[in-house]
């Protein structure tokens, strides 16, 4: 099983820079609070994960391909303050982290596949850091939602140590979740929306190719028929 990992792993490293890292390309705010709610309707009797790898912007267009993947939210989590904003976060100014709460079907797609998908579009062994955008609010962290899901996640991380998977230590915290404020309306869907966007066309489009390429097989077919 170690070999797998390796293996799964490996053809997609060159994915492990921050979705911000550009030529100068920035990311912009608008000024609105974020905002949290329970379990909607369209979300009843799907599971939850949540992950924190950098860019949300980035993370959520990975993710929202996958079959199995119903609905993809942008937020911040692991930190105390209420209603945080996108200004507080970006800026260090709060205890969150940017991260994505993703809505799957256990019976398309695994929490381990989506675990697959995390540690091979981020870079784990950066403390408080992807590329050049440096602080906590840029940490790598899995927020389990039980202990099937924080068991499944140390096994894991154990299993690409064991096999050298990364140069360095992986540094991802592992914590239970918590409460998730949803990120202003803007952030969601933000690749798909913005296509015309300097930095989505510059950055984020041809990361995005790259992961088509590297997963294509855990692709939805609308997707499929975009390349």
């Amino acid at each position: 099983m170690v070999r797998k990992y390796t293996y799964l792993l490996i053809p997609f490293l060159l994915l492990l820079w921050r979705c911000t890292e550009s030529g100068g390309e920035q990311r912009t705010f608008l000024q609105q609070s974020a905002y949290s709610y329970g379990d909607s309707p369209d979300t009843l009797g799907l599971t939850k994960a949540t992950f924190a790898g950098g860019c949300f912007w980035c993370t959520e267009a990975y993710f929202e391909r996958l079959k199995g993947v119903d609905r993809v939210e942008s937020g911040y989590t692991g930190g105390g303050e209420a209603q945080p904003t996108y200004e507080q976060v970006s800026n260090g100014r709060t205890s969150h982290a940017e991260a994505v709460r993703i809505w799957y079907r256990p019976d398309v797609i695994t929490y381990r596949e989506l675990l697959e998908v995390f540690f091979a579009t981020h870079d784990p062994t950066t403390l408080n850091r992807q590329g050049p955008d440096v602080g906590k609010q840029y940490r790598s962290a899995i927020y389990f939602h039980d202990d099937q899901q924080r068991n499944q996640a140390r096994t894991y991380m154990r299993a690409l140590e064991d096999a050298g998977t990364f140069r360095n230590r992986i540094v991802t915290e592992l914590k239970p979740a918590g409460k998730f404020w949803i990120a202003e309306d803007y952030h969601q869907d933000y690749y798909r929306n913005n296509p015309d966007d300097p930095y989505v066309r510059s950055i984020a489009y041809p990361k995005v190719v790259k992961f088509e390429d590297a997963f294509r097989s855990k692709l939805k077919d609308s997707y499929l028929k975009q390349q």
